[in-house]
């Protein structure tokens, strides 16, 4: 399973700290979450990543080289004007002639890459995207009306809904639904299948997802202890993160 992880972004949201290191070089514990997350990937069966650069993407390819010391074989690419989150994979349209991985070069979990890729194959989907279900609370109360008749009254209600870890499996063909040398994201290539019928799949994944980007998964990472033996890649002070 060849993998494309996607490291080309400016991490704002981890500003001032990624004024000097890229986002995926993060420290988590004693190590950068890309080195995690590669580790993570060999021990699922990953032999060969594409690494798609961007903003201090030299230290990138400086810290990971040729990915020996994993045991696996990268390479890179590198923007030179920023192709969103999705858009770097025409650059690699050559490589990439089986299903594949795509997954943010920020995330960590313990999601069943078999599991997930047997869901994929089962389903026949152009592309099937990992999910988590995550509650979002209404800091105000909510009213709902009928001819300005209050009908309902909410007080700071939770909303749950069915989000994405930012990892994804794709058929080679949906290349060719993705332009080349101008932005693109994965939002406008739902909109694309959504509106030419190319079916898309969830997977739920229950289990441990922390967006590394976001300050809070990130003051999260830090307390939790990371095991690059373990199936499960991570526990928590006194208790073990079970794999699917």
């Amino acid at each position: 399973m060849k993998a494309v992880i996607q490291a080309g972004g400016k991490g704002t949201r981890l500003r001032p700290y990624t004024n000097v290191l890229p986002k995926p070089l993060m420290p988590v514990g004693s190590k950068p979450v890309l080195e995690l997350l590669l580790a993570w990937l060999r021990r699922n069966g990953t032999e060969e990543v594409f690494i798609t650069t961007g903003y201090l993407g030299h230290l990138i390819q400086s810290f990971c080289g040729d990915g020996r010391q994993w045991d696996l074989r990268i390479s890179y690419t590198q923007e030179n004007e920023p192709l969103g989150t999705i858009g770097p994979l025409t650059l690699l349209r050559d490589q990439l002639d089986e299903p594949f991985l795509v997954l943010n070069g920020d995330v960590l979990t313990d999601l069943n890459l078999k599991a997930f890729m047997a869901a994929h194959r089962q389903t026949e989907s152009a592309v099937t995207i990992a999910t988590v279900r995550r509650e979002v609370r209404i800091d105000f109360g909510v009213i709902e009306d009928r001819e300005r008749r209050v009908t309902e009254f909410h007080e700071k209600p939770k909303l749950s809904h069915l989000v994405s870890m930012g990892i994804y499996c794709m058929q080679p063909e949906m290349l060719q639904h993705i332009p080349s040398r101008v932005p693109f994201g994965f939002d406008d290539l739902m909109h694309r299948m959504l509106e030419r019928g190319i079916p898309a799949h969830t997977f739920l994944h229950n289990g441990l997802w922390l967006d590394v980007g976001r300050v809070e998964d990130f003051q999260k990472a830090q307390d939790m202890q990371w095991d690059e033996d373990a199936p499960a890649f991570a526990t928590t002070p006194g208790h073990a993160i079970a794999a699917e």
